[in-house]
């Protein structure tokens, strides 16, 4: 009966680092966390169509960005992008968008228009809709970026997705 016990409180540990490796709820919750999501789960569903495929050549476009969207993934979700100031985060994951939709709706039309397989067909259209996420997050990025712009963020400060209650001091 002790050997039964032993295994299960060995697995705790295990099983609480892969815990910590997944996205926080609130996060996870969030405008950006489910944008970031669903470019994973549309990249991964994308790349597999392609590798079942006759366009398997356009197999490294959806793994790319795989993995490109679970790295930005885990470094929001850990807050990464905090503690490492070395990038300015918004500006590097707004690339990462509209390069990301540039390279899926041109590499999707190849896939509908050139072949006729339907593994072909169903990447171009899983293509296509991640073409649409990537597009809407590069638009809120571009929002956001605008208007810490429009604010005079001259400032070593980055501007975040999730405004806090913004206060007035003048108020008082």
């Amino acid at each position: 009966m002790g050997d039964i016990e032993a295994p299960s409180s060995s697995s705790g540990p295990r099983q609480s680092a892969l815990l910590s490796l997944l996205p926080s709820k609130e996060f996870a919750t969030s405008r950006k966390g489910m944008l970031l999501i669903a470019e994973v789960a549309l990249s991964f569903i994308s790349f597999f169509c392609f590798a079942a495929s006759a366009a398997a050549a356009f197999v490294t476009v959806p793994l790319l960005e795989f993995l490109a969207a679970v790295f930005v993934l885990f470094a929001y979700s850990t807050k990464f992008n905090e503690r490492f100031k070395g990038f300015c985060w918004p500006l590097m994951d707004f690339m990462r968008c509209v390069t990301a939709a540039i390279i899926y709706f041109i590499v999707s039309i190849m896939a509908v228009s050139k072949y006729v397989d339907g593994s072909s067909k169903a990447a171009g259209i899983f293509g296509f809709i991640a073409t649409i996420a990537f597009a809407i997050d590069f638009y809120l990025i571009f929002n956001e970026l605008a208007t810490f712009l429009k604010q005079g963020g001259g400032s070593n400060e980055e501007p975040s997705g999730q405004q806090d209650d913004i206060s007035d001091s003048d108020s008082d």
